[in-house]
């Protein structure tokens, strides 16, 4: 069964000087970084933990491209 990929937005925020992402795909997802490489580190924890707590159940693991 093919899987529908999960959209994350990331942006900048300017003031605070921070990638933000969120996803209206993973439930909870609200996580920021100084960096761009530390934020994709942090989502790559963060996006199958918070599947598994919401109990979105994904079959196999979870493809990000970046």
């Amino acid at each position: 069964m093919v899987q529908k990929p999960l959209f994350v937005r990331a942006e900048w925020d300017e003031d605070a000087r921070v990638w933000v992402a969120t996803s209206d795909d993973v439930p909870g997802l609200a996580t920021e970084e100084g960096t761009l490489e530390a934020l994709i580190a942090k989502l790559k924890i963060l996006i199958p933990e918070l599947l598994d707590a919401n109990g979105i159940g994904r079959e196999d693991e979870v493809p990000m491209l970046f």
